[in-house]
């Protein structure tokens, strides 16, 4: 990360330290917090928002994890690739998710977001009836393997310190053998 952008995270974490020490102080007289009332919201010709902010970062350790050539490899259901893998149409349904989609028809909304197709390097990504067909084509089998990739990752992450950093953040593992919530069986291999 550059000199200015750790400046400007540094003296923005400064300011809002800053805020709360002052707000917390004085107890607003009489009313609600939230009171907003002059608000104005501009278009720039250069700057470009996103809804699901951190979605470039989960395709960046999707990628650095090999998660996409892991599905492709392990699952097999489309016979021809025209234009799409299987890890796409999943990493698609899963992103939804993430961007607060709760039916397959909620790709549409991103389908037609410019910034957010730049977020995971797509120039376009399957529509909600294309998302549709690929998912009825799953059996009980090709769901197992579909599982098989994220269960490796998941180990993968796991020996790499995920346990110590959720330790770390204060979660701790409750009836089950990880920090995430996960159970899965193992043979006591590290």
């Amino acid at each position: 990360m550059s000199a200015k952008v750790q400046r400007r995270l540094r003296n923005g974490k400064r300011r809002i330290k800053r805020r709360l020490a002052h707000r917390a102080q004085q107890q607003r007289a009489g009313g609600p917090e939230f009171t907003a009332s002059n608000i104005h919201y501009e278009f720039a010709d250069r700057t470009r928002a996103i809804t699901s902010g951190g979605i470039g970062a989960v395709q960046l350790l999707t990628k650095q994890l090999g998660l996409a050539e892991a599905i492709n490899e392990r699952l097999d259901v489309l016979k021809v690739y025209r234009p799409y893998h299987e890890s796409d149409h999943v990493l698609n349904i899963a992103y939804n998710h993430l961007a607060s989609g709760t039916r397959l028809e909620h790709l549409e909304l991103l389908r037609n977001d410019a910034v957010y197709l730049d977020a995971i390097g797509a120039s376009r990504i399957p529509d909600p009836t294309t998302a549709g067909d690929f998912c009825r084509r799953f059996d009980s089998d090709q769901i197992n393997a579909l599982m098989d990739p994220f269960n490796e990752i998941r180990v993968k992450v796991w020996r790499h310190g995920w346990p110590s950093c959720c330790q770390a953040a204060g979660h701790v593992p409750q009836r089950s053998n990880n920090c995430c919530g996960w159970s899965s069986r193992h043979s006591g291999e590290r």
